[in-house]
């Protein structure tokens, strides 16, 4: 048990240093950029005050975070400021929605992303995993060759330009799916939120699957050319018996670790194909506020985004050393 737990608590060391770096260059980036944007949008909320109390305003908003001061110590200083709100779950105030806390923002919009991206995972697995396996047990078959083709086509779209065709033969065309938000106007209810999502979610699955298929069908020709599996044949075991009982289980192994890296997905939202459908999802919300000039809901949105990814990680390392007991738990 020791092992673990010192494997552990050095992953974790190397995840805080991560974070401080991640966060530091957001923070400079966010420094050195001009303040031309987020005065506009200060400007946009007071219209009836004059420049001395916009100047007011600006100076009331970003130096209690320590993003005022452009000295060079009290850039230094300011880092130390904002770094210890952040840390206390203060992200600041969202100008671009309605002068709410950006944590609140963030909860808010992050479980359409969520519902989305989760929705379209458990549909990717259910057709990636059996399809790559199927594919590696039936190497340069008529059915690997389609599918990698397919798979191949569909990585090569890009979301905005696969999502406008869906939205164009579909919804203009057609006229079987309306575009825009989770609901018709007028309408409501779970099934006509499903049907809004549809062509979205079909959008992540296509640009998603061939990446997850052609990695199960790799670690299945890994597995399947291990001696243990020869030996298994070798005994009389039936190929179902040799593919389901003994290469399938082995193959999840590289799986399940890579499928923790889907976490900033999940919660992070699809920037690009929210936009294109115009979804409430925190991914379209960030954009918007980006475009706005809202700073304080970028660094939390992308501190929030950066948190994710090397949690994702952290599971990844702790699963894989679990899962997998060739991995050495004192590297």
């Amino acid at each position: 048990m020791g092992k673990y737990f010192k494997y552990i608590i050095k992953r974790l060391l190397f995840a805080i240093l991560i974070l401080f770096g991640v966060s530091v260059i957001l923070y400079v980036l966010i420094r050195v950029s001009p303040n031309d944007a987020f005065a506009d949008l200060i400007k946009t909320s007071h219209a009836n005050s004059s420049d001395e109390e916009l100047e007011q305003l600006l100076y009331d908003s970003l130096n209690p975070y320590g993003l005022y001061d452009k000295s060079f110590w009290g850039i230094i200083q300011g880092y130390f400021i904002w770094l210890g709100k952040f840390l206390t779950g203060d992200m600041g105030i969202s100008y671009a929605y309605g002068k709410r806390p950006v944590s609140e923002v963030i909860g808010q919009y992050m479980w359409t992303s969520f519902g989305i991206s989760f929705a379209s995972l458990i549909i990717e697995m259910i057709i990636a995993i059996p399809l790559g396996i199927k594919c590696a047990v039936n190497q340069y078959g008529k059915l690997d060759y389609a599918a990698t083709v397919l798979c191949m086509v569909g990585i090569a779209f890009p979301s905005f330009f696969l999502g406008n065709i869906l939205i164009k033969w579909f919804a203009v065309d057609l006229g079987w799916f309306e575009t825009g938000g989770l609901n018709s106007v007028g309408g409501g209810g779970f099934i006509d939120t499903l049907w809004h999502l549809v062509l979205p979610m079909f959008v992540l699955v296509v640009l998603n699957i061939g990446g997850l298929m052609r990695y199960t069908r790799t670690n299945t020709l890994e597995v399947l050319n291990a001696d243990y599996i020869r030996t298994a044949r070798a005994k009389g075991l039936s190929e179902g018996k040799v593919v389901y009982k003994h290469v399938f289980r082995n193959t999840m192994i590289p799986l399940v670790t890579q499928l923790t890296f889907t976490l900033p997905g999940l919660f992070g939202g699809a920037m690009i194909t929210e936009q294109v459908f115009n979804l409430p999802g925190i991914g379209n919300i960030a954009y918007q506020g980006l475009f706005r000039g809202d700073i304080f809901l970028s660094m939390g949105y992308n501190m929030f985004l950066a948190v994710l990814t090397v949690i994702g990680v952290l599971l990844a390392d702790i699963m894989y050393a679990v899962v997998d007991p060739r991995v050495k738990l004192t590297a």
